[in-house]
Protein backbone atom coordinates (compact mmCIF):
# COMPACT_ATOMS: atom_id res chain seq x y z
CA UNK A 1 0.00 0.00 0.00
CA UNK A 2 1.57 3.33 -1.03
CA UNK A 3 2.17 6.01 1.58
CA UNK A 4 -0.61 8.56 1.84
CA UNK A 5 1.60 11.62 2.23
CA UNK A 6 -1.36 13.97 2.56
CA UNK A 7 -3.18 11.92 5.19
CA UNK A 8 -2.76 11.47 8.91
CA UNK A 9 -0.04 9.13 10.22
CA UNK A 10 -1.05 5.54 11.00
CA UNK A 11 -1.30 6.22 14.73
CA UNK A 12 -4.21 8.59 14.06
CA UNK A 13 -5.98 6.46 11.42
CA UNK A 14 -8.77 3.92 11.91
CA UNK A 15 -9.30 4.73 15.57
CA UNK A 16 -12.71 4.32 17.19
CA UNK A 17 -11.98 5.16 20.82
CA UNK A 18 -15.40 3.99 22.01
CA UNK A 19 -15.21 0.58 20.33
CA UNK A 20 -14.36 -2.37 22.60
CA UNK A 21 -11.05 -4.14 22.06
CA UNK A 22 -11.16 -7.66 20.67
CA UNK A 23 -8.07 -8.57 22.71
CA UNK A 24 -8.67 -7.96 26.43
CA UNK A 25 -6.53 -8.23 29.57
CA UNK A 26 -9.07 -10.65 31.04
CA UNK A 27 -8.57 -13.06 28.12
CA UNK A 28 -4.79 -12.85 28.36
CA UNK A 29 -4.82 -13.47 32.11
CA UNK A 30 -7.27 -16.36 31.73
CA UNK A 31 -4.96 -18.13 29.31
CA UNK A 32 -1.87 -17.31 31.36
CA UNK A 33 -3.46 -18.84 34.45
CA UNK A 34 -4.43 -21.93 32.45
CA UNK A 35 -0.92 -22.38 31.08
CA UNK A 36 0.79 -21.73 34.41
CA UNK A 37 -1.68 -23.76 36.46
CA UNK A 38 -2.45 -20.97 38.91
CA UNK A 39 -5.74 -20.02 40.52
CA UNK A 40 -7.55 -16.75 39.97
CA UNK A 41 -6.68 -14.32 42.76
CA UNK A 42 -6.88 -10.61 43.50
CA UNK A 43 -3.93 -8.26 43.73
CA UNK A 44 -3.80 -5.69 46.58
CA UNK A 45 -6.22 -2.77 46.33
CA UNK A 46 -3.33 -0.29 45.98
CA UNK A 47 -0.57 -1.03 43.48
CA UNK A 48 2.60 0.82 42.47
CA UNK A 49 4.51 1.10 39.23
CA UNK A 50 8.25 1.61 39.88
CA UNK A 51 9.79 2.06 36.43
CA UNK A 52 13.36 2.54 37.68
CA UNK A 53 13.11 -0.41 40.08
CA UNK A 54 14.75 1.52 42.94
CA UNK A 55 11.89 0.93 45.37
CA UNK A 56 11.75 -2.77 44.48
CA UNK A 57 15.49 -3.21 45.02
CA UNK A 58 15.31 -1.38 48.35
CA UNK A 59 12.45 -3.58 49.56
CA UNK A 60 14.14 -6.78 48.38
CA UNK A 61 17.37 -5.86 50.16
CA UNK A 62 15.38 -5.33 53.36
CA UNK A 63 13.55 -8.68 52.97
CA UNK A 64 10.22 -6.88 53.09
CA UNK A 65 8.48 -8.46 50.10
CA UNK A 66 6.85 -11.66 49.00
CA UNK A 67 6.17 -12.62 45.42
CA UNK A 68 2.48 -12.99 44.57
CA UNK A 69 2.41 -16.40 42.90
CA UNK A 70 -1.12 -15.82 41.60
CA UNK A 71 -0.04 -12.83 39.47
CA UNK A 72 -0.46 -14.26 35.97
CA UNK A 73 1.29 -11.59 33.88
CA UNK A 74 3.75 -13.05 31.35
CA UNK A 75 6.14 -10.11 31.58
CA UNK A 76 6.48 -9.08 35.23
CA UNK A 77 6.57 -10.21 38.84
CA UNK A 78 4.31 -8.57 41.41
CA UNK A 79 5.69 -8.18 44.93
CA UNK A 80 3.56 -7.54 48.00
CA UNK A 81 4.78 -5.54 51.00
CA UNK A 82 3.51 -3.60 54.01
CA UNK A 83 4.18 0.09 54.63
CA UNK A 84 2.81 2.02 57.59
CA UNK A 85 -0.04 -0.45 58.05
CA UNK A 86 -1.06 -0.58 54.39
CA UNK A 87 -0.63 -3.48 51.97
CA UNK A 88 0.75 -2.69 48.52
CA UNK A 89 1.52 -4.53 45.31
CA UNK A 90 4.52 -3.25 43.36
CA UNK A 91 5.94 -3.95 39.90
CA UNK A 92 9.41 -2.77 38.97
CA UNK A 93 11.05 -1.81 35.70
CA UNK A 94 7.92 -1.46 33.55
CA UNK A 95 9.54 1.41 31.64
CA UNK A 96 7.77 3.45 28.99
CA UNK A 97 4.21 4.26 28.04
CA UNK A 98 3.21 1.02 26.31
CA UNK A 99 4.64 -1.27 28.98
CA UNK A 100 3.17 0.79 31.83
CA UNK A 101 -0.34 0.72 30.35
CA UNK A 102 -0.15 -2.99 29.52
CA UNK A 103 0.61 -3.68 33.18
CA UNK A 104 -2.03 -1.19 34.36
CA UNK A 105 -4.70 -2.94 32.28
CA UNK A 106 -3.75 -6.29 33.84
CA UNK A 107 -3.62 -4.88 37.39
CA UNK A 108 -7.11 -3.43 37.23
CA UNK A 109 -8.40 -6.63 35.62
CA UNK A 110 -6.91 -8.45 38.64
CA UNK A 111 -8.62 -6.38 41.32
CA UNK A 112 -6.45 -3.27 41.74
CA UNK A 113 -8.52 -0.30 42.89
CA UNK A 114 -5.91 2.50 42.84
CA UNK A 115 -2.64 2.72 40.91
CA UNK A 116 0.28 5.01 41.74
CA UNK A 117 3.21 5.52 39.38
CA UNK A 118 6.50 6.83 40.80
CA UNK A 119 8.86 7.51 37.91
CA UNK A 120 12.17 9.32 37.76
CA UNK A 121 12.22 12.41 35.57
CA UNK A 122 14.55 14.93 34.00
CA UNK A 123 14.28 18.56 35.02
CA UNK A 124 12.88 21.02 32.45
CA UNK A 125 12.11 24.16 34.48
CA UNK A 126 14.70 24.69 37.24
CA UNK A 127 12.21 25.30 40.04
CA UNK A 128 14.41 23.58 42.65
CA UNK A 129 17.64 21.63 42.97
CA UNK A 130 17.00 17.88 42.39
CA UNK A 131 15.89 15.57 43.79
CA UNK A 132 12.28 16.59 44.44
CA UNK A 133 8.78 15.38 43.63
CA UNK A 134 6.17 16.62 41.16
CA UNK A 135 2.47 15.75 41.40
CA UNK A 136 1.70 15.41 37.70
CA UNK A 137 -1.59 17.14 36.92
CA UNK A 138 -1.24 16.82 33.14
CA UNK A 139 1.23 15.28 30.72
CA UNK A 140 2.18 16.32 27.18
CA UNK A 141 1.28 13.50 24.78
CA UNK A 142 4.57 13.02 22.95
CA UNK A 143 4.24 9.23 22.97
CA UNK A 144 2.07 6.75 21.11
CA UNK A 145 0.00 4.75 23.56
CA UNK A 146 -2.35 7.54 24.65
CA UNK A 147 -3.68 7.94 21.10
CA UNK A 148 -5.14 4.45 21.25
CA UNK A 149 -7.25 5.45 24.27
CA UNK A 150 -8.27 9.08 23.62
CA UNK A 151 -8.64 11.34 20.58
CA UNK A 152 -5.72 13.70 19.86
CA UNK A 153 -5.08 16.57 22.26
CA UNK A 154 -2.04 18.33 23.70
CA UNK A 155 -2.25 16.81 27.18
CA UNK A 156 -3.60 13.89 29.13
CA UNK A 157 -5.12 15.26 32.31
CA UNK A 158 -5.22 13.75 35.79
CA UNK A 159 -8.35 13.27 37.85
CA UNK A 160 -8.65 16.57 39.74
CA UNK A 161 -9.93 14.75 42.83
CA UNK A 162 -6.73 12.70 43.04
CA UNK A 163 -4.60 15.82 42.61
CA UNK A 164 -6.49 17.44 45.47
CA UNK A 165 -5.96 14.38 47.67
CA UNK A 166 -2.25 14.35 46.83
CA UNK A 167 -1.87 18.03 47.72
CA UNK A 168 -3.77 17.57 50.97
CA UNK A 169 -1.91 14.44 52.05
CA UNK A 170 1.59 15.74 51.29
CA UNK A 171 0.90 19.15 52.79
CA UNK A 172 -0.31 17.49 55.99
CA UNK A 173 2.88 15.40 56.05
CA UNK A 174 5.01 18.53 55.47
CA UNK A 175 6.43 17.14 52.22
CA UNK A 176 7.41 19.95 49.87
CA UNK A 177 6.50 19.20 46.27
CA UNK A 178 5.45 20.82 43.01
CA UNK A 179 2.20 20.49 41.08
CA UNK A 180 2.32 20.79 37.32
CA UNK A 181 2.85 19.35 33.88
CA UNK A 182 5.34 16.85 32.54
CA UNK A 183 6.35 15.91 29.02
CA UNK A 184 5.94 12.20 28.25
CA UNK A 185 8.30 10.92 25.56
CA UNK A 186 8.96 7.54 23.96
CA UNK A 187 12.49 8.56 22.97
CA UNK A 188 14.63 9.85 25.84
CA UNK A 189 17.71 10.09 23.66
CA UNK A 190 15.86 12.41 21.27
CA UNK A 191 15.31 15.14 23.85
CA UNK A 192 16.76 17.83 21.62
CA UNK A 193 17.55 21.43 22.48
CA UNK A 194 14.57 22.67 20.49
CA UNK A 195 12.19 20.21 22.16
CA UNK A 196 13.45 21.14 25.63
CA UNK A 197 13.09 24.86 24.85
CA UNK A 198 9.51 24.31 23.68
CA UNK A 199 8.72 22.41 26.89
CA UNK A 200 10.21 25.24 28.96
CA UNK A 201 8.10 27.80 27.09
CA UNK A 202 5.00 25.71 27.82
CA UNK A 203 5.75 25.75 31.55
CA UNK A 204 6.49 22.03 31.73
CA UNK A 205 8.36 20.97 34.86
CA UNK A 206 9.96 17.65 33.86
CA UNK A 207 10.25 14.94 31.23
CA UNK A 208 9.36 11.29 31.84
CA UNK A 209 8.09 8.27 29.91
CA UNK A 210 4.72 7.05 31.25
CA UNK A 211 2.29 9.67 32.60
CA UNK A 212 0.46 10.75 29.42
CA UNK A 213 -0.37 7.17 28.53
CA UNK A 214 -1.41 6.23 32.08
CA UNK A 215 -3.71 9.25 32.34
CA UNK A 216 -5.27 8.53 28.94
CA UNK A 217 -5.88 4.93 30.02
CA UNK A 218 -7.34 6.15 33.31
CA UNK A 219 -9.72 8.56 31.59
CA UNK A 220 -10.84 6.04 28.98
CA UNK A 221 -11.29 3.17 31.43
CA UNK A 222 -12.50 5.35 34.33
CA UNK A 223 -9.82 4.01 36.66
CA UNK A 224 -8.02 5.94 39.44
CA UNK A 225 -4.37 6.50 38.52
CA UNK A 226 -1.98 9.09 39.93
CA UNK A 227 1.50 9.82 38.63
CA UNK A 228 4.39 11.28 40.59
CA UNK A 229 7.58 12.42 38.88
CA UNK A 230 10.70 12.16 41.01
CA UNK A 231 12.91 14.81 39.41
CA UNK A 232 16.38 13.36 39.86
CA UNK A 233 18.48 14.67 37.00
CA UNK A 234 19.22 17.37 34.46
CA UNK A 235 19.47 14.88 31.58
CA UNK A 236 23.17 14.30 32.19
CA UNK A 237 24.12 17.89 31.38
CA UNK A 238 26.13 18.30 34.58
CA UNK A 239 28.74 16.20 36.36
CA UNK A 240 27.42 14.22 39.31
CA UNK A 241 23.90 14.00 37.87
CA UNK A 242 21.26 11.33 38.64
CA UNK A 243 21.77 11.46 42.43
CA UNK A 244 18.44 10.39 43.93
CA UNK A 245 19.18 10.64 47.64
CA UNK A 246 19.27 8.02 50.40
CA UNK A 247 18.64 4.48 49.14
CA UNK A 248 18.36 5.85 45.59
CA UNK A 249 15.35 7.85 46.68
CA UNK A 250 13.33 4.79 47.71
CA UNK A 251 12.70 5.89 51.29
CA UNK A 252 11.35 9.31 50.33
CA UNK A 253 9.34 7.81 47.47
CA UNK A 254 7.70 5.36 49.86
CA UNK A 255 6.84 8.20 52.22
CA UNK A 256 5.11 10.10 49.41
CA UNK A 257 3.28 6.99 48.20
CA UNK A 258 2.10 5.89 51.64
CA UNK A 259 0.77 9.35 52.50
CA UNK A 260 -1.23 9.48 49.27
CA UNK A 261 -2.44 5.91 49.62
CA UNK A 262 -3.67 6.49 53.17
CA UNK A 263 -5.63 9.57 52.09
CA UNK A 264 -7.14 7.70 49.13
CA UNK A 265 -8.11 4.76 51.36
CA UNK A 266 -9.75 7.10 53.84
CA UNK A 267 -11.77 8.78 51.08
CA UNK A 268 -12.73 5.42 49.57
CA UNK A 269 -14.21 4.16 52.84
CA UNK A 270 -17.87 4.68 53.71
CA UNK A 271 -18.12 8.04 55.47
CA UNK A 272 -19.13 6.44 58.79
CA UNK A 273 -15.83 4.49 58.88
CA UNK A 274 -13.47 7.36 58.03
CA UNK A 275 -10.97 8.42 60.65
CA UNK A 276 -11.08 11.95 62.03
CA UNK A 277 -7.99 11.68 64.23
CA UNK A 278 -5.50 10.51 61.61
CA UNK A 279 -3.28 13.54 60.76
CA UNK A 280 -3.66 12.63 57.08
CA UNK A 281 -7.45 12.51 57.35
CA UNK A 282 -9.91 14.87 55.69
CA UNK A 283 -10.11 17.30 58.65
CA UNK A 284 -6.36 17.87 58.91
CA UNK A 285 -5.09 21.43 58.65
CA UNK A 286 -3.45 22.19 55.32
CA UNK A 287 -0.39 24.51 55.46
CA UNK A 288 -0.42 25.29 51.75
CA UNK A 289 3.05 26.84 51.76
CA UNK A 290 4.64 23.43 51.21
CA UNK A 291 2.93 22.91 47.84
CA UNK A 292 4.10 24.90 44.85
CA UNK A 293 2.42 25.15 41.47
CA UNK A 294 4.42 24.87 38.27
CA UNK A 295 4.80 27.92 36.06
CA UNK A 296 2.38 28.28 33.21
CA UNK A 297 3.01 29.68 29.78
CA UNK A 298 3.21 33.45 29.81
Amino acid sequence: MPDDIGGPPPILRDKDHLAPSVFTPDALLREARRQKGIADSRVPDICILDPDGDIVRYLLAANRTRRLAAWACYHTDLLVFEQEGLSFGIIGCAVGAAFAVLVAEELFASGCRFLISMTSAGQILPVRIPPYFVIVDRALRDEGTSYHYLPPSEYSVADVRLIRLAVESLTAANVTTQVGATWTTDAPFRETGAAIAAAEQAGILAVEMEAAALYAFAAARKKPVLCFAHVTNQMGRIEGDFEKGVADGAQESLKVISQMARRWRDQARPRSLRTTTDPTGPRAALPRSTIKKGRTKS
